[in-house]
């Protein structure tokens, strides 16, 4: 009889164990179970070099989302970026969307920028302002070459 009740007593601390990582793995994830507070936008780059699916997107320094996807739009064989944007910030149809790093050459991130209109995005609608990164390698080329006046 003992040693059931030492069994039973060490199979819910192990159960219990198994919870709390279960638990930790996702918030520390940052993985979200049923849908979350988020709806998705997406912007078109020309390029989104260096940017990463889990990447922050800002506003003002604070930020309200991340990068969920990057793809290409065979179309306009631009790079198609899908947002997660918490549903708490709405985002004005004029919004521009900016590619910007982090530091000297830090990760980057996308940095939104607020417009005035009073027309606001519905869920999975298209910021149609956008600025790519700065090609810092392309500017130093040019540079060297003598392509910069």
């Amino acid at each position: 009889m003992k040693k059931s009740s030492t069994d039973l007593i060490v199979g819910i601390f192990v159960l219990v164990g198994i919870l709390c990582v279960g638990y930790l793995t996702v918030k520390l994830g940052k993985m979200e179970l049923i849908g979350g507070n988020y709806y998705s936008l997406f912007a078109r780059f020309q390029s989104a070099s260096g940017l990463k699916p889990g990447a922050s997107v800002e506003i003002a320094g604070v930020p309200v989302g991340r990068v969920d996807a990057i793809t290409l739009d065979k179309k306009r064989m631009a790079a198609q970026v899908e947002l997660r944007i918490r549903k708490d910030v709405q985002l004005s149809d004029d919004v521009i969307a900016a590619i910007k790093t982090s530091g000297l050459i830090g990760d980057k991130f996308i940095k939104l920028s607020p417009g005035g209109s009073d027309e606001m995005l519905k869920p999975g609608g298209m910021i149609t302002e956008t600025q790519s990164a700065i090609d810092l390698e392309e500017l130093i080329s040019k540079y060297v070459f003598g392509s910069i006046h």
